[in-house]
């Protein structure tokens, strides 16, 4: 039985869920990996396919003492955050444009995980590189806006009506933010530093391009637990 707060409570959740927004948004707060994120209007609600992006960064940096990561775009922080998770010994700074998302990544980023922190940081990727000093990143790892502009109309109404198109436009071919951190980014790794992507679907590819031709080698791709490839990593190829 129901006292008349909580009927009035779930009554309102169903109006917005039947509105199609995200159940995401509903709880306040979503799984991600053993940990759990603070999540709501703004911000991109965290997926499982993105677990298997923080799964594989965090192997490559097996063996690493305290690297040194950063993650762009970042949202709710899951990616960061995921890699804390599984490299207790990473330091960690998120980076995030948008000041509504920018709220659930401070709160993530101080809280989300028991055994450390991450440094939330609210900065523009295509300027905040200008700051950075060369050479001193063991990863850098992102899930950037990958839909082609175009095709935001057809994404589910769950997606297309709720969730912040400035996480989800890529631009005209879905690629502008791959092409900017490949380029821009690159100069603040490590020699054979690593570089991880989420891709959407049919975009491992050309992003393994992009990759390429701004000097990264080994370039590989992970499926996630769709067979879809999902992730596309690499190693700077750059001279000490």
């Amino acid at each position: 039985p129901l006292d008349a707060a909580e009927a009035a409570k779930l009554e309102e959740l169903t109006v917005r869920r039947a509105a199609r927004e995200p159940l995401q948004y509903l709880c306040g707060s979503w799984p991600f990996l053993d940990f759990e994120l603070a999540v709501g209007p703004g911000v991109l609600c965290p997926r499982a396919d993105t677990e298997v992006v923080a799964e594989t960064a965090a192997e490559m940096l097996a063996g690493v003492e305290a690297p040194r990561a950063l993650d762009l775009c970042a949202g709710t922080g899951c990616l960061g955050l995921g890699v804390k998770r599984l490299c207790p010994a990473a330091q960690v700074v998120c980076v995030e444009k948008s000041p509504e998302a920018f709220r659930y990544l401070k709160k993530n980023a101080a809280s989300a995980l028991k055994q450390g922190t991450a440094r939330a940081v609210e900065g523009d990727l295509f300027h905040y590189w200008q700051g950075l000093p060369e050479g001193e990143l063991d990863l850098i790892v992102s899930n950037p806006p990958y839909i082609p502009t175009a095709d935001i109309e057809t994404l589910d109404p769950s997606v297309r009506d709720h969730e912040p198109h400035l996480a989800l436009d890529g631009g005209a071919d879905g690629l502008d933010f791959y092409r900017v951190i490949a380029d821009k980014w690159r100069d603040a790794l490590l020699p054979n530093g690593l570089m991880a992507f989420e891709v959407g679907i049919g975009q491992a590819d050309e992003v393994l391009r992009i990759m390429r031709a701004n000097g990264f080698g080994d370039i590989q791709t992970v499926k996630d637990l769709h067979g879809i490839p999902r992730v596309v990593y690499g190693r700077l190829c750059k001279e000490i």
